[in-house]
């Protein structure tokens, strides 16, 4: 018994089972990685048989890339080294109201033993001949356009701090601007740390550390003004650092101009030749391309001359710039970048043959005859009495048609009262007048002695006083807000209109049965704008292709040049003028095709520090990279995973917080993918400027479709398990018959159609894929493409008023008066 009881029982191996391996058709990622045991195969070149590289090959490759970086890295500094060399751009910014950029530059210049030019104006240039380099300072006032685009064309940026003074709002919406655009490497400077307790002197320096780095973590340290050893290594790294560029400008010519001069015009003082030297940095540059100066629009060139000048004597000479300029490149007519921006639409462009005299003579009698029944009818409802709200002049009476039921958008995009995308401010539409109707007070007004705007009988009595305009205004808000709060509870929601026939009220609307991938033709019903922009057929190749000619420009980047424009108006110069003593005067050059108009596109997320809502339409500023727009964008929904099979988009009427949504307008071309800020127009609070929005510029797309959604509820009146009757969606049944292929659904995720009409009131009977509910809401969903309008213009700083442009402006404190603070 002990026996058996030890001997362990078990199978026989015959009985066995053996599973058959599964074959595998193709390998996975992870089985590849687990063989390949941390080797990388490098790419081959397209065409050639791929094979397996050796140890040896993939050390060359490594090598390889290694020198490539280094080659890339000895370029991008050989500009800054040698005997005409270019001076790095050091911008110092003030960000505290007492803070004096003077007084640190000049210690900049102490710290080396080096003189201080004070009639140099805001531009200096420092040569450490230590270091074997020239640095060129750059002097900000509290400006923020001009902080911004000395930004875009900096390689390093000081920051000026106070050690008794904290940085006012002014000063942390530029670092937050600046932020948004891109930056360079930053060095924080504290002025008057010296005249601070030494036992409060690290307290002071920790948190203007903290404060720093929450907008640039790599500012981890703050140097103080007053110490000769913290400017000395502030100079150090600046001479010695490769300068950090920024992706979307170094891709393009621009240029921080050192001398601005002004020929004018035998036939037109107003108009003449300006000439600006500088030096070339970001790409080369060709003289067939366009110059864009900020707030005066695109100039063509005429020709480019080298002016080198020598930072070095090379016999102790005086550094003085070369007696003769070289001429690099002139501009081809032929091949010179044209300033029409918009396409001329041909209005007969599908007609196909010509009138004949006598249709002519039949159109003219027609058109005679409209004429005079509309100066009949004009006489007919010239006097008559219209109740309107009070306030509103008889010129402005006199434009309501007698008939409620006209139809008022149909020369436009807009629809009755609910059309959220007119943005004009006035409620003239009906449902309006009858929301506001409970507030306003209402008058007869006749018509008999309204005139035209530009009549003399336009008396100072139809004009509204300023307690009336406030009104109006503090009206027009309140509504604004409650349609921002009806939006986010119940979007995109409308009643249907009980006295009018639904299919005329949405007749441009349509059904689809699935938002993602029904069919949507993008060349459908397009309106005439349209015909004035420019596509591209691939739009990616043909970006690759306009940043590879760069490689092949005359002026190469780092060369001292004077860029002669053309057909330059005289207020440049006195901008220029104001400029070189105040200042910075920056320049950008575009690639081919950038002059060009088309539909482009840009991401916004909405800023958390402004609360107000923001409607499609509503009148904007925006910095769309280099250049500035006053436009009214459309907003639609922006889709991770990206486009949809038939590019259609979600119109929004508001732009939401939180949400990344895309903004839609016709501007200018831009290749690459720049960055872009919304700004208000005028100032929310009078005394900064009120930022919306930031984001990054998308290639452009006219075929992109924005799809405004209508959304028509009905209720159910009675309801046999799968079978409902549905009231209140429409209110007679030939709009029933008319929306009868148009899917149905529930708020709580039931589908359906509908059956039949029932009865002359709008009640229908309906079909859905379960029981429905009492509480539930059906739903039916109908689109309208829609498009920005052509009203874009280029914001110039020059033509704002003057409340404008305060806003632009932060507070000073003279430095005298900072002393006794």
């Amino acid at each position: 018994m002990a026996k058996e009881q030890q001997k362990a029982f078990h199978h026989r191996a015959t009985l066995k089972q053996k599973n058959k391996p599964f074959k595998r058709r193709f390998a996975t990622k992870n089985s590849l990685r687990d063989k390949s045991k941390g080797r990388t195969q490098r790419a081959s070149v397209k065409g050639k048989v791929l094979r397996k590289h050796s140890r040896a090959d993939r050390r060359n490759a490594v090598r390889t890339e290694q020198r490539k970086k280094r080659d890339e890295l000895v370029t991008s500094t050989r500009i800054f080294t040698g005997r005409h060399r270019a001076p790095k751009i050091v911008a110092v910014i003030p960000l505290c109201a007492n803070t004096d950029t003077s007084r640190i530059v000049r210690s900049l210049f102490e710290c080396v033993d080096e003189t201080y030019d004070e009639c140099a104006g805001a531009t200096r240039v420092l040569n450490v001949a230590r270091f074997k380099q020239s640095i060129q300072f750059v002097e900000v006032s509290r400006n923020v356009l001009d902080i911004l685009d000395v930004a875009k064309v900096a390689d390093y940026m000081v920051m000026g701090l106070s050690a008794d003074e904290e940085v006012d709002a002014f000063g942390e919406h530029c670092l937050s601007a600046i932020q948004n655009q891109g930056h360079v490497g930053v060095f924080p400077v504290v002025q008057g740390l010296d005249l601070v307790a030494a036992k409060r002197r690290g307290d002071v320096r920790k948190s203007l550390q903290s404060f720093m780095t929450h907008f640039f973590p790599d500012a981890d340290k703050v140097y103080a003004a007053d110490s000769s050893t913290d400017l000395q290594s502030v100079l150090r790294m600046v001479t010695t650092q490769a300068p950090r560029g920024i992706r979307w400008r170094d891709t393009r010519p621009y240029m921080l101009a050192e001398r601005v001069e002004f020929d004018a015009s035998a036939a037109d003082p107003q108009v003449g030749r300006l000439a600006i030297t500088g030096y070339i940095r970001g790409a080369n540059l060709s003289a067939n391309r366009l110059i864009h100066i900020p707030s005066f629009g695109d100039f063509q060139i005429e020709h480019i001359l080298a002016v080198p000048m020598a930072m070095e004597a090379a016999a102790g000479a005086a550094i003085e710039e070369d007696d003769e300029p070289v001429e690099l490149d002139r501009a081809d007519p032929a091949l010179q970048d044209s300033l029409v921006a918009a396409n001329e639409p041909d209005q007969l462009n599908n007609e196909q043959t010509w009138p004949e005299d006598a249709e002519m003579d039949a159109w003219k009698t027609q058109m005679a005859q409209m004429e005079q029944q509309e100066e009949e009818a004009e006489r007919a409802n010239g006097d008559r009495v219209v109740r309107v709200p009070k306030g509103m002049s008889a010129y402005q009476a006199a434009w309501i048609p007698e008939d409620d039921d006209e139809d008022e958008d149909s020369d436009s995009d807009s629809d009755m009262s609910d059309d959220d995308e007119d943005m004009d401010g006035e409620y003239s539409d009906a449902e309006s007048m009858a929301s506001d109707n409970a507030e306003q007070e209402y008058e007869d007004v006749n018509t008999a002695g309204a005139t035209s705007v530009n009549g003399a009988d336009d008396q100072d009595e139809d004009l509204l006083s300023a307690e009336e305009e406030a009104a109006h205004l503090k009206a027009y808000l309140k509504e604004r807000e409650r349609r921002n709060r009806d939006d986010a509870q119940f979007p995109d929601e409308v009643d249907t209109p009980m006295d009018r026939q639904a299919r005329e009220r949405f007749a441009r609307f349509r059904g689809l049965q699935s938002f993602r991938t029904s069919p949507w033709d993008p060349y459908e019903n397009l309106p005439l704008d349209f015909a004035r922009i420019f596509q591209f057929e691939n739009f990616k190749r043909t970006q690759q292709r306009v940043l590879r000619a760069t490689q092949t420009a005359p002026a190469r980047v780092g060369m001292r040049v004077r860029i002669v424009l053309q057909n330059v108006p005289r207020d440049v110069m006195a901008h220029a003028e104001n400029a070189g003593s105040q200042r910075p005067f920056v320049m950008f050059a575009l690639h081919q095709y950038e002059h060009q108009m088309s539909v482009m596109h840009f991401t916004v997320t909405r800023s958390a520090d402004y609360e107000e809502p923001v409607r499609s339409k509503d009148p904007l500023v925006v910095h769309f990279g280099f250049r500035r727009y006053t436009v009214r964008p459309l907003f639609s929904q922006h889709l991770h995973g990206g486009a949809t099979v038939n590019n259609v988009h979600k119109f929004e009427r508001f732009l939401k917080p939180g949400e990344v949504s895309v903004g839609t307008i016709f501007a200018p071309i831009q290749f690459g993918t720049v960055p872009v800020s919304l700004y208000l127009p005028t100032s929310h609070d009078g005394v900064l400027p009120t930022l919306v929005g930031t984001g990054s510029s998308l290639h452009a797309n006219p075929s992109r479709i924005l799809a405004k959604r209508v959304i028509l509820t009905g209720a159910p009146f009675k309801i046999h398990t799968r079978g409902a009757v549905i009231r209140y969606m429409f209110f007679n049944s030939d709009d029933v018959n008319w929306f009868k292929p148009v899917q149905i659904y529930t708020k709580y995720g039931r589908v359906g159609h509908i059956r039949e009409s029932l009865g002359t009131h709008g009640y229908m009977k309906c079909f859905f894929d379960g029981p429905i509910k009492q509480m539930d809401t059906v739903c039916m969903n109908l689109y309208k493409r829609v498009f920005p309008k052509w009203n874009t213009e280029l914001w110039s700083e020059h033509n704002q008023t003057d409340e404008q442009k305060r806003q632009w402006i932060g507070p000073v404190v003279e430095p005298s008066v900072a002393m006794e603070i």
